[in-house]
């Protein structure tokens, strides 16, 4: 993954990723590549998510 990825470039790449599955424009090799790819921008986005609102709670309990 990229150092420079936002939770949007992230969310792009995972749509990107299930229109080409539920396309079926994918082979059973790149399937397994992309699967491992989603899992990892999935991860980031939760932990993107989990920091934020981590940052909003402090924020409103100053």
């Amino acid at each position: 993954m990229e150092k420079a990825m936002t939770y949007e470039k992230a969310m792009k790449r995972l749509e990107e990723i299930v229109a080409k599955i539920e396309s079926g424009e994918m082979d059973i090799d790149a399937l397994a590549q992309n699967l491992k790819e989603a899992q990892k921008l999935v991860e980031f986005c939760k932990e993107k998510l989990t920091t934020v609102e981590a940052e909003v709670k402090k924020c409103l309990n100053m």
